[in-house]
């Protein structure tokens, strides 16, 4: 279980005294534990995936908003967020995978317009959460629909 793997890897953090990355993915852990405490149920796999893709996405907005203000160190530590989250996330999908899915996805739900974006982004967010970027895959698909 990959909530397993990350507190293995807090461990071996605190062995070696990376305190930048232990730091990290103790921002991991209590996300997860957040998560538990609210749902008051376990994390499994797919729920790590989708708080481990919200972290990647805030930090995302974070970089730009700290480049727009000039603020490089703060900037860089969010990027050093992302790579070690990005380590717990699947392999990302390339352009013409996620095309590929999208066109499927567009298939196998009938869609023929915009009307009907629910139903393939929700055919398409159990294969691509945590390998795409969502908000990306929705613009795609509110071209493919709209056309």
């Amino acid at each position: 279980m990959l909530k397993q793997r990350i507190q293995g890897d807090m461990k071996a953090a605190m062995k070696s005294g990376d305190k930048r990355r232990l730091g990290v993915i103790r921002l991991i852990l209590a996300a997860i534990k957040q998560s538990e405490v609210d749902s008051r149920a376990e994390v499994d796999d797919a729920r790590a995936l989708a708080i481990l893709d919200k972290m990647v996405k805030q930090r995302r907005d974070s970089i730009a908003q700290y480049e727009k203000a000039g603020r490089t160190e703060l900037a860089e530590q969010e990027a050093f967020e992302i790579e070690v989250l990005q380590e717990y996330l699947p392999q990302a999908l390339g352009e013409e995978e996620i095309a590929a899915l999208v066109a499927e996805a567009i298939a196998d739900s009938g869609a023929a317009s915009i009307r009907d974006m629910g139903k393939v982004m929700g055919l398409l967010k159990p294969k691509m959460q945590g390998r795409a970027d969502m908000g990306a895959v929705s613009a795609l698909v509110k071209q493919r629909l709209g056309s």
